[in-house]
């Protein structure tokens, strides 16, 4: 049995999170910088739009297997989003992915118990991740966020 939990990325741990990375196959899906984390990291800094951004590492256990951003405008009610998650090409097919989203969700419910929707987009040719995004009950949204289609879970 796994532990998945999210870990805040802070002055400790991010250089482990600069390590992780995808399948070569899979980078043009995740970040156009490499490391994927560098530019999470920077997006934590920097604030688009003045939303609050969030880097966590995925870890099982003691064991760092991945990474998310989660981004949100304070006090709103639908505007939670997930970027730049990701699992280490040495941890995929492990289950950590779904496991992670249900930490995500969870989280959510608790620091923000009026949010009702988590957004995130995905690539138009990452067939495999609209798969499993849809799997876990997310929705296509019929609509473009940066170019990417947009899918919503709802609670």
């Amino acid at each position: 049995m796994s532990l998945i939990q999210l870990i805040e990325i802070n002055a400790e741990n991010y250089r482990e999170a600069l390590e992780l990375s995808v399948h070569p196959d899979q980078a043009r899906f995740v970040s156009s910088a490499t490391p994927p984390v560098a530019m999470a990291l920077a997006k934590a800094y920097i604030r688009p739009e003045n939303r609050v951004v969030e880097p966590y590492g995925i870890y099982n256990g003691d064991e760092l297997v991945g990474f998310l951003n989660l981004h949100y405008t304070p006090e709103s009610q639908d505007d939670y989003w997930v970027f730049h998650f990701f699992i280490d090409k040495r941890f995929q097919r492990s289950g950590f992915g779904a496991q992670a989203l249900n930490e995500v969700i969870k989280k959510l419910k608790q620091q923000h118990p009026s949010a009702y929707r988590l957004r995130l987009t995905v690539h138009t040719e990452n067939l495999t991740a609209q798969s499993f995004y849809k799997k876990f009950g997310f929705k296509d949204d019929g609509t473009l966020t940066y170019g990417d289609p947009t899918y919503s879970y709802l609670f």
